[in-house]
């Protein structure tokens, strides 16, 4: 199985790479800039630099991949650049997936977003499961507990995978 991991940098990104790719699956990390690269390169990832803040970055990052992690419940900045994130750009990324290899999504659906926008990503990525089957999973994990987390986005991949 080949993720791709849009929110990748954090701890809980770097653990949950380290623990797909000890599974023998491989994860393609999304990150804004080389400055992580090292980190996700050491975790066992291939790093994609692009941005989910313009959708073509990453798009073609969708190559060979099976789910889409959408990881960003605790995107930072102001209220004006993170709620496109759960919106418009979630959208755009999830119409994106039609016709490719992608069968599952993982939204993140906790953290410290307002959970106005969270609910917003959420009932897109149910919109768009009605529309074009993709299954899909919440992620409510608390991402304050690392190894929860982890457990957490472990038990819905393997339920998107079965």
């Amino acid at each position: 199985m080949r993720l791709l991991l849009v929110g990748a940098a954090s701890h809980r990104g770097l653990a949950l790479t380290r623990s797909l790719v000890a599974e023998g699956h491989a994860v393609r990390a999304v990150t804004r800039t080389e400055d992580h690269r090292g980190l996700l390169e050491e975790a066992g990832a291939e790093v994609w630099i692009g941005t989910p803040d313009r959708i073509g970055s990453i798009r073609y990052a969708l190559e060979n991949v099976t789910i889409l992690a959408w990881c960003l419940g605790t995107a930072a900045g102001p209220a004006e650049a993170v709620a496109p994130l759960h919106g418009s750009r979630l959208h755009m990324m999830l119409e994106k997936t039609i016709d490719t290899t992608v069968r599952g999504v993982l939204y993140e659906d906790a953290g410290s977003v307002d959970p106005a926008i969270l609910a917003e990503g959420a009932g897109i990525v149910r919109t768009m499961h009605e529309q074009n089957e993709i299954p899909f999973a919440l992620l409510q994990a608390d991402p304050a507990g690392v190894d929860a987390w982890v457990a957490g986005a472990r038990s819905a991949i393997d339920a998107l995978l079965a």
